[in-house]
């Protein structure tokens, strides 16, 4: 009998096919969390985008909900398994956020309310892939799911969308978030299982 190694995880799954490979489907929203929720005020909130120069721009809470909205429905996938289907969510996209921002970085290091850290590749934010959200299912963003403001990227697995972000670091050279130095996944595709290191 032959021996499958950890890391083979056979074929992608057809085109159109909504669940990844070892993801169940729920209707809930479980709450996951590395630490205790932060508790931050709109009119105390900010985020910085700051570039591997220094150059900073800055975004209260007026300053982001005077934005340009846009409203996705996706899909999200946590490293625990589970997928939720059709999300809807309201929020500001990083291509407006980083439109005018002059940069050769290739990664961003994004820092959260409460010292959670995340990192993902600069092309994975940009060309409609990610949003600054701040509002969820026709409602404003629950603290325990990120709120006041969360990234949210649903192409990676949930623990890269980082709740109560603060700042995004844009970095020529790529470190390792929370959970990626704790042995997850560096990148976090769902639909290649890149749940730990090795995967």
């Amino acid at each position: 009998m032959a021996i499958i190694s950890r890391g083979f995880h056979g074929r992608r799954p057809p085109v159109g096919t909504k669940l990844p490979p070892g993801q169940y489907e729920t209707t809930g929203f479980p709450v996951l969390s590395a630490g205790p929720t932060p508790r931050v005020k709109r009119d105390e909130w900010e985020l910085s985008v700051r570039t591997e120069t220094g150059e900073q721009r800055t975004w209260d809470w007026a300053g982001l909900t005077a934005l340009p909205v846009e409203s996705p429905t996706v899909d999200l996938h946590c490293v625990t398994k589970w997928s939720k289907f059709g999300t809807e969510w309201r929020g500001v996209s990083l291509d407006t956020l980083l439109a005018d921002v002059a940069t050769a970085a290739k990664y961003a290091l994004v820092r959260s309310y409460g010292g959670y850290t995340t990192n993902i590749p600069l092309d994975d934010l940009v060309d409609g892939k990610a949003w600054i959200a701040y509002g969820y299912d026709g409602g404003d963003l629950a603290p325990e799911h990120g709120g006041p403001a969360r990234l949210l990227v649903p192409h990676l697995y949930l623990w890269k969308s980082a709740k109560w972000v603060r700042e995004i670091e844009l970095r020529v050279s790529d470190q390792p978030g929370f959970w990626e130095g704790a042995g997850y996944h560096n990148y976090g595709d769902p639909w290649r299982e890149q749940r730990y290191q090795g995967d």
